[in-house]
Protein backbone atom coordinates (compact mmCIF):
# COMPACT_ATOMS: atom_id res chain seq x y z
CA UNK A 1 0.00 0.00 0.00
CA UNK A 2 1.23 3.23 -1.19
CA UNK A 3 0.90 6.06 1.53
CA UNK A 4 0.72 9.50 -0.07
CA UNK A 5 2.82 12.14 1.99
CA UNK A 6 0.67 15.19 2.61
CA UNK A 7 3.71 17.80 2.25
CA UNK A 8 3.81 16.44 -1.64
CA UNK A 9 -0.04 16.17 -1.70
CA UNK A 10 0.08 20.21 -0.65
CA UNK A 11 2.70 21.24 -2.72
CA UNK A 12 0.77 19.69 -5.84
CA UNK A 13 -2.03 21.88 -4.28
CA UNK A 14 -0.26 24.70 -4.49
CA UNK A 15 1.35 24.45 -7.95
CA UNK A 16 -2.14 24.30 -9.77
CA UNK A 17 -3.82 26.72 -7.37
CA UNK A 18 -1.00 29.53 -8.15
CA UNK A 19 -0.34 28.09 -11.66
CA UNK A 20 3.26 27.27 -11.57
CA UNK A 21 6.32 25.78 -9.34
CA UNK A 22 7.96 29.41 -8.75
CA UNK A 23 4.95 31.02 -6.60
CA UNK A 24 3.54 27.67 -5.28
CA UNK A 25 7.34 27.83 -3.84
CA UNK A 26 6.71 31.29 -2.23
CA UNK A 27 3.19 30.51 -1.01
CA UNK A 28 5.03 27.28 1.00
CA UNK A 29 8.25 28.31 1.64
CA UNK A 30 10.34 25.72 -0.98
CA UNK A 31 12.72 27.05 -3.83
CA UNK A 32 11.40 25.89 -7.04
CA UNK A 33 13.49 22.99 -7.91
CA UNK A 34 12.70 21.73 -4.62
CA UNK A 35 9.12 22.19 -5.88
CA UNK A 36 9.75 20.46 -8.99
CA UNK A 37 10.98 17.68 -7.30
CA UNK A 38 8.33 17.06 -4.55
CA UNK A 39 6.04 16.68 -7.67
CA UNK A 40 8.29 14.40 -9.98
CA UNK A 41 8.30 12.57 -6.47
CA UNK A 42 4.69 12.67 -6.58
CA UNK A 43 4.19 11.56 -9.83
CA UNK A 44 6.58 8.49 -9.70
CA UNK A 45 4.52 6.94 -6.33
CA UNK A 46 1.07 7.61 -8.28
CA UNK A 47 2.47 6.05 -11.65
CA UNK A 48 1.56 9.00 -13.51
CA UNK A 49 1.73 12.54 -15.18
CA UNK A 50 -0.18 14.77 -12.92
CA UNK A 51 0.33 18.46 -15.10
CA UNK A 52 0.38 19.60 -18.62
CA UNK A 53 1.22 23.05 -19.81
CA UNK A 54 -1.50 25.07 -21.44
CA UNK A 55 0.33 28.56 -22.05
CA UNK A 56 2.22 29.60 -19.27
CA UNK A 57 -0.08 27.82 -16.71
CA UNK A 58 0.87 24.50 -15.09
CA UNK A 59 -3.19 22.60 -15.27
CA UNK A 60 -3.96 18.87 -13.68
CA UNK A 61 -4.07 15.70 -16.07
CA UNK A 62 -6.98 13.58 -16.03
CA UNK A 63 -5.44 12.04 -13.58
CA UNK A 64 -4.17 14.74 -11.74
CA UNK A 65 -7.89 16.39 -11.19
CA UNK A 66 -8.66 13.16 -9.50
CA UNK A 67 -5.84 13.13 -7.05
CA UNK A 68 -6.62 16.59 -6.91
CA UNK A 69 -10.26 16.50 -5.40
CA UNK A 70 -9.03 13.33 -3.16
CA UNK A 71 -5.96 15.84 -2.19
CA UNK A 72 -7.94 18.57 -1.00
CA UNK A 73 -10.25 16.37 1.13
CA UNK A 74 -6.80 14.56 3.16
CA UNK A 75 -5.39 18.40 3.46
CA UNK A 76 -8.85 19.82 5.14
CA UNK A 77 -9.07 16.65 7.48
CA UNK A 78 -5.40 16.82 8.31
CA UNK A 79 -5.60 20.35 8.87
CA UNK A 80 -8.63 20.32 10.82
CA UNK A 81 -6.92 17.04 13.28
CA UNK A 82 -3.97 19.33 14.19
CA UNK A 83 -5.63 22.45 14.94
CA UNK A 84 -7.83 20.82 17.19
CA UNK A 85 -5.08 18.96 18.87
CA UNK A 86 -2.17 21.22 18.54
CA UNK A 87 -3.29 24.88 19.83
CA UNK A 88 -0.78 27.48 18.30
CA UNK A 89 0.04 30.07 20.86
CA UNK A 90 -0.81 32.69 18.98
CA UNK A 91 -2.60 36.15 20.63
CA UNK A 92 -3.23 39.45 19.87
CA UNK A 93 -5.58 42.34 18.01
CA UNK A 94 -6.07 41.77 14.45
CA UNK A 95 -8.37 44.71 12.54
CA UNK A 96 -9.91 43.04 9.74
CA UNK A 97 -12.29 44.98 6.95
CA UNK A 98 -14.41 43.07 5.24
CA UNK A 99 -17.24 44.04 2.50
CA UNK A 100 -20.47 45.20 3.92
CA UNK A 101 -22.49 42.11 2.43
CA UNK A 102 -20.12 39.49 3.51
CA UNK A 103 -20.88 40.15 7.34
CA UNK A 104 -23.72 37.99 7.31
CA UNK A 105 -21.66 34.49 6.04
CA UNK A 106 -18.02 35.16 6.69
CA UNK A 107 -18.98 35.99 9.97
CA UNK A 108 -20.10 32.88 11.37
CA UNK A 109 -18.95 30.61 8.45
CA UNK A 110 -14.97 31.62 9.03
CA UNK A 111 -13.84 34.21 11.42
CA UNK A 112 -16.05 31.72 13.83
CA UNK A 113 -14.38 29.11 13.04
CA UNK A 114 -10.63 31.02 13.22
CA UNK A 115 -12.00 32.40 17.05
CA UNK A 116 -12.34 28.52 18.16
CA UNK A 117 -8.74 27.47 16.90
CA UNK A 118 -6.94 30.47 18.03
CA UNK A 119 -8.88 32.07 20.98
CA UNK A 120 -6.56 34.20 22.08
CA UNK A 121 -6.58 36.28 19.12
CA UNK A 122 -9.14 39.41 19.67
CA UNK A 123 -10.57 40.33 16.16
CA UNK A 124 -12.15 43.95 15.30
CA UNK A 125 -14.00 43.55 12.50
CA UNK A 126 -14.75 46.67 10.02
CA UNK A 127 -17.88 46.47 7.34
CA UNK A 128 -17.29 48.68 4.58
CA UNK A 129 -17.61 49.50 1.13
CA UNK A 130 -14.28 47.85 -0.73
CA UNK A 131 -12.63 51.06 -1.95
CA UNK A 132 -13.17 52.34 1.70
CA UNK A 133 -11.34 49.33 2.88
CA UNK A 134 -8.22 49.72 0.96
CA UNK A 135 -7.77 53.57 1.64
CA UNK A 136 -8.13 52.38 5.49
CA UNK A 137 -5.56 49.85 5.13
CA UNK A 138 -3.37 52.43 3.14
CA UNK A 139 -3.80 54.76 6.46
CA UNK A 140 -2.92 51.81 8.79
CA UNK A 141 -6.51 51.66 10.12
CA UNK A 142 -6.56 47.84 8.87
CA UNK A 143 -4.21 45.42 9.16
CA UNK A 144 -5.60 42.80 6.95
CA UNK A 145 -8.94 43.86 4.27
CA UNK A 146 -10.92 41.55 1.79
CA UNK A 147 -11.99 43.70 -0.96
CA UNK A 148 -13.84 42.73 -4.52
CA UNK A 149 -11.64 44.16 -7.30
CA UNK A 150 -13.75 45.67 -10.34
CA UNK A 151 -11.33 44.47 -12.21
CA UNK A 152 -9.10 41.17 -12.73
CA UNK A 153 -6.74 40.78 -10.06
CA UNK A 154 -3.71 38.46 -10.60
CA UNK A 155 -3.01 34.79 -9.42
CA UNK A 156 -1.01 35.93 -6.91
CA UNK A 157 -3.46 38.08 -4.93
CA UNK A 158 -7.13 36.49 -5.67
CA UNK A 159 -8.43 34.34 -3.35
CA UNK A 160 -11.80 33.56 -4.67
CA UNK A 161 -14.12 34.51 -7.52
CA UNK A 162 -17.60 36.02 -7.16
CA UNK A 163 -21.04 35.38 -9.77
CA UNK A 164 -22.70 38.32 -9.92
CA UNK A 165 -26.24 38.88 -10.67
CA UNK A 166 -29.40 41.09 -11.35
CA UNK A 167 -31.35 40.70 -7.81
CA UNK A 168 -35.19 41.53 -7.24
CA UNK A 169 -37.47 41.55 -4.57
CA UNK A 170 -39.73 38.32 -4.83
CA UNK A 171 -42.96 40.30 -5.74
CA UNK A 172 -41.16 42.64 -8.21
CA UNK A 173 -41.59 41.85 -12.04
CA UNK A 174 -41.55 45.78 -13.62
CA UNK A 175 -38.36 44.61 -15.99
CA UNK A 176 -40.27 46.44 -18.60
CA UNK A 177 -40.14 50.02 -17.06
CA UNK A 178 -38.11 52.54 -18.56
CA UNK A 179 -35.76 54.00 -17.08
CA UNK A 180 -35.01 50.81 -15.00
CA UNK A 181 -35.32 51.98 -11.12
CA UNK A 182 -31.56 50.79 -9.34
CA UNK A 183 -31.05 50.30 -6.10
CA UNK A 184 -27.34 51.07 -4.76
CA UNK A 185 -24.47 51.83 -2.86
CA UNK A 186 -22.64 55.35 -3.20
CA UNK A 187 -19.46 55.11 -4.80
CA UNK A 188 -17.08 53.84 -4.34
CA UNK A 189 -18.56 50.72 -4.94
CA UNK A 190 -17.87 47.80 -7.18
CA UNK A 191 -21.46 46.63 -7.66
CA UNK A 192 -22.57 50.21 -8.51
CA UNK A 193 -20.22 50.28 -11.02
CA UNK A 194 -20.84 46.94 -12.70
CA UNK A 195 -24.52 47.38 -12.90
CA UNK A 196 -24.42 51.09 -14.28
CA UNK A 197 -21.71 50.13 -16.73
CA UNK A 198 -23.57 47.08 -18.14
CA UNK A 199 -27.17 49.04 -18.33
CA UNK A 200 -24.93 52.01 -20.08
CA UNK A 201 -23.33 48.80 -22.59
CA UNK A 202 -27.18 47.61 -23.31
CA UNK A 203 -28.83 51.01 -23.55
CA UNK A 204 -31.14 50.43 -21.36
CA UNK A 205 -32.20 53.66 -19.32
CA UNK A 206 -31.60 53.48 -15.64
CA UNK A 207 -32.47 55.82 -12.89
CA UNK A 208 -31.43 55.83 -9.19
CA UNK A 209 -34.33 55.11 -6.99
CA UNK A 210 -32.63 54.74 -4.12
CA UNK A 211 -28.69 54.87 -2.58
CA UNK A 212 -27.91 52.99 0.71
CA UNK A 213 -24.84 53.22 2.72
CA UNK A 214 -25.42 49.97 4.29
CA UNK A 215 -25.80 46.85 2.83
CA UNK A 216 -29.43 46.37 5.09
CA UNK A 217 -30.93 49.33 3.75
CA UNK A 218 -30.31 48.30 0.07
CA UNK A 219 -31.83 45.10 1.12
CA UNK A 220 -34.76 46.47 2.19
CA UNK A 221 -35.14 48.86 -0.32
CA UNK A 222 -35.19 46.01 -2.94
CA UNK A 223 -37.56 43.78 -0.87
CA UNK A 224 -39.96 46.56 -0.65
CA UNK A 225 -39.85 46.97 -4.92
CA UNK A 226 -37.84 50.09 -5.21
CA UNK A 227 -36.28 48.58 -7.74
CA UNK A 228 -33.31 45.91 -8.76
CA UNK A 229 -29.73 46.01 -7.87
CA UNK A 230 -26.18 43.48 -8.27
CA UNK A 231 -25.01 41.27 -6.00
CA UNK A 232 -22.39 38.03 -5.37
CA UNK A 233 -24.75 35.09 -5.67
CA UNK A 234 -23.20 33.84 -2.48
CA UNK A 235 -24.10 36.77 -0.48
CA UNK A 236 -27.96 37.10 -2.04
CA UNK A 237 -30.18 37.41 1.55
CA UNK A 238 -33.71 35.74 2.24
CA UNK A 239 -36.47 37.68 0.63
CA UNK A 240 -34.75 37.88 -2.74
CA UNK A 241 -34.04 36.37 -5.41
CA UNK A 242 -31.21 36.50 -8.46
CA UNK A 243 -32.31 36.42 -12.06
CA UNK A 244 -30.49 36.60 -15.46
CA UNK A 245 -31.51 37.09 -19.06
CA UNK A 246 -35.35 37.87 -18.16
CA UNK A 247 -35.98 41.58 -20.06
CA UNK A 248 -32.50 41.47 -22.06
CA UNK A 249 -30.41 41.75 -18.63
CA UNK A 250 -26.98 41.65 -19.81
CA UNK A 251 -24.67 38.72 -17.77
CA UNK A 252 -22.49 39.85 -15.79
CA UNK A 253 -18.80 38.99 -15.72
CA UNK A 254 -16.99 37.63 -12.31
CA UNK A 255 -15.78 40.34 -9.39
CA UNK A 256 -12.70 38.70 -8.07
CA UNK A 257 -11.68 38.81 -4.54
CA UNK A 258 -8.16 39.41 -2.97
CA UNK A 259 -6.89 39.60 0.48
CA UNK A 260 -4.50 42.84 1.35
CA UNK A 261 -1.93 42.97 4.17
CA UNK A 262 1.60 44.09 4.36
CA UNK A 263 3.49 40.41 4.36
CA UNK A 264 6.71 42.03 6.11
CA UNK A 265 5.32 43.94 8.66
CA UNK A 266 2.12 41.61 9.65
CA UNK A 267 1.74 40.16 12.94
CA UNK A 268 2.04 36.56 13.64
CA UNK A 269 -1.70 36.64 14.16
CA UNK A 270 -2.36 38.62 10.66
CA UNK A 271 -0.52 35.87 9.03
CA UNK A 272 -2.28 33.02 10.65
CA UNK A 273 -5.97 34.58 10.32
CA UNK A 274 -4.86 35.42 6.36
CA UNK A 275 -3.52 31.76 5.87
CA UNK A 276 -6.99 30.73 7.55
CA UNK A 277 -9.23 32.64 5.24
CA UNK A 278 -7.11 31.62 2.56
CA UNK A 279 -7.25 27.99 3.25
CA UNK A 280 -11.55 27.81 3.67
CA UNK A 281 -11.99 29.87 0.59
CA UNK A 282 -9.48 27.96 -1.66
CA UNK A 283 -10.62 24.12 -0.16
Amino acid sequence: MVNLPTELLRSYLAVIDFGGFTRAGEVIGRSQPAVSLQIKRLEKMVGYSLLRRSDRRLLPTEEGELLLRYARQILQLNDEVVKQLIRPEVSGRVRLGIPNEFAASFLPNVLGRFSKVYPDVSLEVICDLSGNLLQRLQYHELDLAIVIHPEPVDSQHRVWSEELVWVRGMDYAEFTQRPLPVVVAPQPCVYRERLLRALDANAIAWRIAYTGTSYNGIRAAVMAGLGVTVLARSTIPEGLEFFSSEAGFPKLAKADVALHFDSETATQAVHHLATFITSMQTH
